[in-house]
């Protein structure tokens, strides 16, 4: 670790946090119905969309029926996607002519894309058409982070409002979020980015004569602009195999610091919108805060474990002063390659700029710990927020045990219905990452995808599967999972870690929503200061340790203490 690779990562994240609040003040007018700074050029775009969708805007509906809407949406966007890639060779825009996509890795896809997960089973430059990577793929990218966002907002609702029967219209919520915050600026963002370097055409490849004098066919497409909604929607799924790491996704280190800006702006601004809807500032600040401490900790964690170089190399006369350059770009280096695997581990967005297979035992574990927290430090664009709020719920409960009143948040009592729906919740990812990744040990089939054995094999399975529960979509790289095994249980990951989680997170803003406020009194747990935040880590910390413990000792864990004894061959 040196002074110059701390400030790089201080910048950006003080940017983040400078850009943030301003943010969170334009998403909480927006997801209230306010008037705001693109109101006069929007607005009626919005009108007409309702009118021709038959969307009434001031009706809203239970939290039932704003489950079963978001299902329905869910569910549509699923086959749609599924038959793209399946028939994208009938269709135009298919300049490379690329045959249909196989039946199990469109299924795998099409859950992915429209779970905000983006994990990508194939190279996206030798198997997607033009049509599938713009229409499929990229569309996906705004509706799957706007379905995110409604459902944040539905739950911030839900502590907002009391005695209400509703908390909101999601067709409402999907269009605001797409049509005032994810579109301006993915827009803008994917014109910096073209004006930095990046492609964005729709010709299919280009012919490149290389330095012995060979003829080279180079891949190329409308990567900029979906790069810029990958990482503003924390979604991840790059345009090439190689993911942010490729220079046509980020040619500089300018490009990968925007990049990482980007994928963490919006999730820190949700934190401070939230404090605005609730109408206390402080709430948001709390909330944003801790999110910081979690990802700074898990930043300096994988930078120290990175910097300190490989000692197996190190042994046989390797130069230890550049860190652990195995899987990492030059142009990137060290620091801002461990800040982008905390980031986007931490935020569910799942875009690599280096190899995460690649990195020392401890390194690794950063972004495998992330994802088993439910990547909320802090968070996809929604998703964070809601999995954020469960944690706060359970904190809340924990407090009130301490100091023996009844647990209330914002007002609202935390009771037995509540606690039950969040602990559903929060016991989906364990189930799902554990169970699969136990039958996976188990079969050859399973085994047979690993470039590893031992402890590096056992954290390249919990890897995937913590990594497609929590819909993050990034991958270890040593694990081959475009097989029949691999592309359906990962698949169901996907989908259980989406829909199954935020099921009972829905049905626990329709029971706040109707519930009555309480006015604080002398005797109520503050929730806005030092100590809240302190507990609030702590139930994070031990509640996921519990969970995972057994799994990452004999995964991760292990294989550092192998690799610091010079035992792993």
């Amino acid at each position: 670790m040196n002074a110059i690779g701390l400030a790089q990562i201080a910048i950006v994240l003080a940017a983040v946090m400078a850009a943030a609040v301003p943010l969170g003040a334009h998403v909480a007018r927006v997801l209230t119905g306010q008037r705001n700074l693109l109101s006069p050029i929007l607005s009626p775009i919005e009108r007409l969309f309702y009118k021709l969708s038959g969307v009434d805007p001031a009706r809203e509906q239970s939290w039932l029926s704003y489950t079963i809407a978001m299902l329905v949406f869910s569910v549509a966007g699923f086959g749609s996607l599924y038959a793209l890639q399946r028939f994208q060779h009938l269709l135009p825009l298919d300049p490379q002519g690329f045959d249909p996509v196989p039946a199990d890795l469109a299924f795998n896809t099409a859950i992915s894309f429209v779970t905000n997960t983006n994990w990508q089973n194939y190279a996206g430059e030798t198997t997607m058409s033009h049509l599938t990577q713009m229409l499929g793929l990229t569309v996906h990218n705004f509706l799957s982070a706007a379905t995110g966002l409604a459902m944040a907002f539905a739950l911030a609702r839900g502590f907002a409002r009391a005695e209400s029967p509703t908390v909101g219209n999601f067709w409402v919520d999907l269009t605001r979020s797409t049509l005032y915050l994810l579109l301006p600026l993915a827009i803008v963002f994917a014109l910096v980015l073209v004006a930095l370097g990046v492609p964005q055409t729709l010709l299919g490849s280009v012919e490149a004569t290389t330095l012995e004098g060979a003829k080279q066919i180079i891949a190329i497409g409308p990567v900029a602009s979906q790069e810029a909604i990958k990482e503003l929607g924390t979604n991840g799924g790059g345009f090439f195999n190689a993911n942010s790491a490729h220079p046509f996704e980020s040619p500089d280190a300018i490009t990968n610091s925007l990049e990482i800006f980007a994928l963490l702006v919006i999730p820190f601004s949700l934190a401070f919108a939230f404090g605005r809807i609730v109408g206390d500032i402080r709430q948001g600040r709390a909330i944003a805060i801790t999110m910081m401490i979690v990802l700074v900790v898990g930043v300096l964690v994988a930078y120290w474990a990175e910097a300190g170089g490989n000692p197996l190399l190190t042994e046989i006369g390797v130069d230890a002063a550049p860190g652990n350059m195995e899987g990492k770009e030059v142009r990137f280096g060290v620091a801002t390659s461990a800040l982008f695997a905390a980031a986007t581990t931490g935020t569910s967005t799942g875009a690599v700029n280096s190899m995460h297979d690649s990195f020392m035992p401890l390194g690794g574990l950063v972004p495998l710990f992330n994802m088993l927290m439910g990547s909320i430090a802090p968070g996809g664009v929604g998703a964070g927020l809601y999995g954020f709020l469960v944690l706060v719920v359970i904190a809340v409960f924990v407090a009130g045990l301490m100091v023996g009143r009844t647990p209330e948040y914002l007002g609202k009592k935390i009771e037995t219905r509540e606690m039950k729906l969040a602990m559903l919740a929060v016991l989906v990812y364990p189930l799902c990452v554990l169970g699969f990744s136990a039958a996976s040990v188990m079969l050859k089939t399973a085994l047979d995808s690993l470039n590893n054995a031992g402890p590096h094999g056992l954290s390249e399975i919990l890897y995937a599967f913590a990594s497609t529960t929590d819909n993050n979509g990034s991958a270890f790289a040593g694990l081959s999972g475009n097989t029949l095994w691999y592309n359906t249980t990962l698949g169901l990951a996907m989908a259980f870690g989406r829909f199954a989680y935020v099921i009972p997170v829905l049905a626990i803003a329709g029971a706040l929503a109707e519930k009555i406020r309480a006015p604080a009194s002398s005797g109520t747990f503050p929730t806005h200061g030092p100590l809240f935040v302190g507990l609030l880590i702590g139930v994070i910390v031990i509640l996921y340790l519990l969970q995972y413990f057994p799994a990452l000792a004999l995964g991760p864990i292990v294989e550092h203490l192998l690799l610091q004894s010079g035992k792993l061959f």
